[in-house]
């Protein structure tokens, strides 16, 4: 009772500062306001800074053809402009009126593009007046107004001065909006976002000075409130770090080519964001999927990466962030322990507290599922079922708000959930040991969930121990799973002893051994697929809180024909229990 109520006073909270904001906006934009131009309405561009995304010159054909594919979704105009057509789905009209796929006409680099470019935006300013509200969502409207800056060199090429004012025009007008309802938009990383486009524009065009400073400053609030001190985010999505460096890294070479003192939250931003690249990647390259993050998109990560001038051994304990990391000889351990966000960034948040991801020489075996842009799979991803963790009664440790009229203006934030996570790390001599205990399930059952992960220091063994400590004996509701979800490539196979053998494609092998719980192999999901959903195994680990209130299981890595050795966790899980007591 006690947690539903902390909820509900954190929702009534949150819904009355965004009624406040939303009123003060209303205010800005009424016949009462004096807000104006800071200077001299702008004329002409002088800088375009850099997109540094990758880009594909044949998704240009594809344009050209009148062919738009975004989020799984492909539309043919057969002539007309897409602006005018139906969209598919809410991601498909996200995608086209941000503008990002301008950099695929830019890659493709002759007259051809550039025109068909030009053609797009006259459509697009043509419609403005009518454009349908999405296009004016704060997120969407500052990476367009990104996107034409950016890729202003293509599509004001060859240009006719009256397409270059009525250009420059509609930029203006963006950049008001934006400026007008930056309050008014969500906090994290679409309200950084808009700050981001705001200075990046004021940097682009001539006698800006003032709207410069204005811009900077507020650049740099929004930077120390959301950047944490080891380079996570606010929101705790890993991915939200890679857009975030996508977008500031232009932004600093900007304030170069201009003369301008760059703001000094912006250079210290990234050199905190730049070894965060390093800490959630795996051995293969990619990223964890925690809190949201979807498939990595490898070339922009190694675009990323090329800028990182320290190249050093990646943070092992991001404590702000939430997120721990073991690494030995080639085999990286991931593990999620941190309290849920801020209400106002949960929008994308998951409930995987206490959920790990394994990695060895250039695979992943254990994973979480991801995440979905379709609605009902984005639900479901967000379960602590879709984590590799402990799940309770087969309940979520977080609560959702996915429904209802509330949800439909504050978002489907995050209103409960582990709000207590306690860690101990300690470094041995013979491995890392990571222990993390958190109270998700407090409110709910009266129970605590405790794991600990001791990385062995060949990175050969992973000795894990999950505790579900009861508050009453006479709690009923104690049935549990642990889960680990194996990632697509990975095959398992049951052993004659019981336990699971896991073989990557080069044939690197692992078993996965518990002497308390026979293993089981269920199906799975696995979501941020660039393909789509692949169809996986995880391994299942059934029981009583009652009767094994503590399990103790192994991953070690193995030769094959070698047996596994299933009695080594309750050796190695006797110094583990002492780390809540330094």
């Amino acid at each position: 009772m006690r947690g539903l109520l902390t909820s509900t006073t954190r929702l009534m909270f949150f819904a009355t500062e965004l009624a406040v904001r939303r009123a003060i906006v209303s205010l800005e934009r009424g016949p009462f306001s004096r807000w104006r131009w800071p200077g001299a309405t702008p004329e002409r561009l002088v800088i375009a800074p850099q997109d540094i995304r990758t880009a594909d010159p044949t998704i240009a054909a594809d344009i050209y053809a009148g062919v738009f594919a975004f989020a799984g979704k492909v539309i043919e105009t057969s002539g007309r402009s897409p602006f005018d057509l139906e969209a598919p789905s809410e991601c498909w009209a996200r995608q086209l009126h941000s503008f990002g796929w301008l950099r695929h006409l830019r890659a493709a680099d002759n007259a051809l593009a550039r025109q068909n470019a030009r053609a797009l935006v006259a459509d697009w300013i043509n419609q403005e007046a009518k454009a349908p509200p999405l296009a004016f969502a704060t997120e969407i409207l500052a990476q367009r107004v990104i996107a034409w800056v950016t890729q202003s060199p293509l599509i004001l090429e060859e240009a006719d001065r009256g397409f270059y004012r009525r250009f420059v025009r509609s930029l203006v007008r963006q950049v008001r909006r934006l400026r007008i309802r930056f309050f008014d938009a969500p906090d994290g990383y679409p309200r950084l976002i808009a700050a981001i486009a705001v200075a990046e524009f004021a940097l682009s065009v001539e006698g800006q000075q003032r709207l410069i400073r204005q811009a900077s400053q507020r650049l740099e609030q929004e930077l120390v409130r959301q950047v944490l001190p080891d380079g996570g985010h606010v929101s705790r999505q890993p991915g939200v770090i890679v857009d975030i460096l996508t977008e500031l890294l232009p932004l600093r070479q900007a304030y170069a080519t201009r003369g301008v003192t760059p703001p000094a939250a912006l250079v210290s931003s990234i050199d905190r964001m730049m070894p965060m690249l390093r800490f959630f990647r795996h051995a293969d390259g990619h990223f964890a999927h925690f809190n949201g993050m979807g498939a990595s998109q490898a070339d922009q990560l190694a675009t990323l990466h090329a800028y990182d001038d320290t190249r050093g051994v990646p943070v092992q304990n991001a404590s702000h962030s939430g997120y721990q990391r073991l690494d030995a000889a080639g085999t990286v351990v991931l593990m999620d322990t941190g309290a849920i966000p801020p209400l106002g960034v949960s929008q994308h948040a998951h409930a995987g507290c206490l959920s790990f991801e394994m990695s060895s020489g250039g695979h992943r075996f254990i994973i979480n599922c991801g995440s979905s842009l379709e609605p009902r799979w984005r639900d479901a991803a967000r379960s602590t079922p879709a984590h590799s963790t402990l799940v309770l009664e087969d309940a979520s440790s977080a609560s959702f708000l996915d429904s209802g009229r509330l949800a439909r203006r504050i978002g489907t934030v995050m209103p409960s959930g582990a709000r207590q996570v306690l860690v101990k790390r300690e470094d041995r001599a013979e491995g890392t040991v990571v222990a993390a205990r958190h109270d998700g399930y407090a409110a709910a059952f009266a129970a605590q969930h405790e794991r600990s992960l001791t990385l062995s220091a060949d990175g050969a063994e992973i000795l894990g121990t999950d505790r579900v400590l009861m508050a009453g004996r006479s709690a009923r509701q104690d049935r549990f799973a642990i889960r680990f979800h194996l990632h697509p490539s990975i095959r398992a196979t049951r052993t004659a002893g019981g336990d699971v053998l896991l073989l990557a494609p080069d044939g690197e092998a692992w078993t996965f051994s518990c002497p308390m719980i026979p293993p089981e192999l269920e199906d799975s999901v696995y979501l941020s697929d660039v393909h789509g959903r692949r169809k996986t195994l995880q391994i299942v680990l059934p029981g009583r809180a009652r009767v094994t209130p503590e399990v103790h299981w192994t991953l070690s890595r193995t030769a094959l024909g070698q047996r596994s050795r299933a009695s080594k966790p309750r050796e190695a899980v006797a110094g583990v229990k002492d780390l809540f007591e330094l």
